[in-house]
This record gives structure tokens, sequence and C-alpha cells, in this order.
């Protein structure tokens, strides 16, 4: 039987929000998982490809399917949210999933890098996805959150532009 991972009456009320200590958590797991890589790649880029390949995995499943359902959301759920108390504090689930979608492009690259012989390309990437898990663990800066309303807002005027009249020649006489 599956667990219920919404752990508060917040989470219940407004399921587009989760408590802001999960995502943290989960920073703070990918942060260890990434200074392994980056250790591991001086000695085995072998074992730093499987690593990064193994958090890419969880970087899709948190992008895909949002912080409840991610595999260290699930951890923090279970075993640490029923020992710290209430919610005391939420965020919005929509930015936490494209900040999990950035970290899949740096994994996904930094995978990539130590597939084709590159240590060097592999651990920049994977040293661009440990400093912004490391700003989220340690200061609760999400980059990816930060960077989310602007795509939003892109996103919407591209597809405001797409859908909407030519501009250009609303109203110009047709050219034969």
């Amino acid at each position: 039987m599956p667990f219920d991972t919404r752990n508060t009456a917040v989470d219940q009320l407004i399921p587009d929000r989760v408590d802001v200590r999960g995502p943290r958590f989960a920073a703070w797991v990918t942060t260890g998982v990434l200074v392994l890589v980056l250790l591991a790649a001086a000695v085995s880029p072998i074992l730093a490809a499987v690593l990064i390949a193994i958090q890419a995995v969880v970087f899709a499943i948190g992008a895909a399917n949002g912080p409840r359902r991610h595999p260290y959301g699930r951890i923090f759920a279970a075993f640490v949210a029923p020992r710290v108390g209430p919610t005391i504090e939420t965020e919005p689930v929509a930015p936490l999933r494209f900040a999990q979608l950035l970290g899949l492009v740096f994994s996904a690259v930094s995978l990539l890098g130590f597939l084709a012989g590159s240590t060097v390309v592999g651990g920049v990437f994977a040293g661009f996805a440990l400093f912004a898990a490391f700003l989220n663990a340690a200061f609760g800066i999400c980059l990816g959150c930060q960077i989310y309303p602007l795509v939003a807002r892109l996103r919407r005027a591209g597809v405001a532009t797409a859908s909407g009249p030519d501009t250009h020649t609303a109203g110009a006489p047709a050219s034969n």
C-alpha cells in the first residue's frame, strides 16, 4: 500500500503548495550525492557517471511528478516530517518542478561529459548542479525558482504572440 506523502493539513488544503522544509531536505541529499560525484570523478569517471545518472533519474522524477513524489521528498514525508512539527511556511510546486528540470539538464550534460571521456565537462556541470543544490540547502535560495517567473512570463508572451493577430501586418493592405 503506497503511503500518502501529503503529511500536513496545509498540504491537503492547498495541493499546489508544499512545506519548504521538504525541498530543502531534498537539496541537502542532492548536495551530498553531487559531492560524491565530484569526488568519484577524481578517481573513477565510470563511478561518477553512474552516480550522476542516478541523480539525473531523481531529477527527472521530481520534474515530472513534483516534490511530493520526488524520491527524496518521499523520504522527507515518511521519516522527517512527522518528527519536525507542523508546516509553518509553504511554497508553490511549479517553480520547484522547474528547478528539478534545470537539475536534470545539468546532470544530463554532466553524464554526457563523463560518457564522452571528458571529466572536465562532467565535473563542471556536476559542479553547477552542486552550486544550485547547496545554495538551496544552506540558504534557502532556489535558483530554478528564481528563474521560473521569467520563463513563465516568456512562455505566456510566446503563446499570446503565436495565437494572436500578426501585429506587423494587421490593417496593412495585401500585396500582390
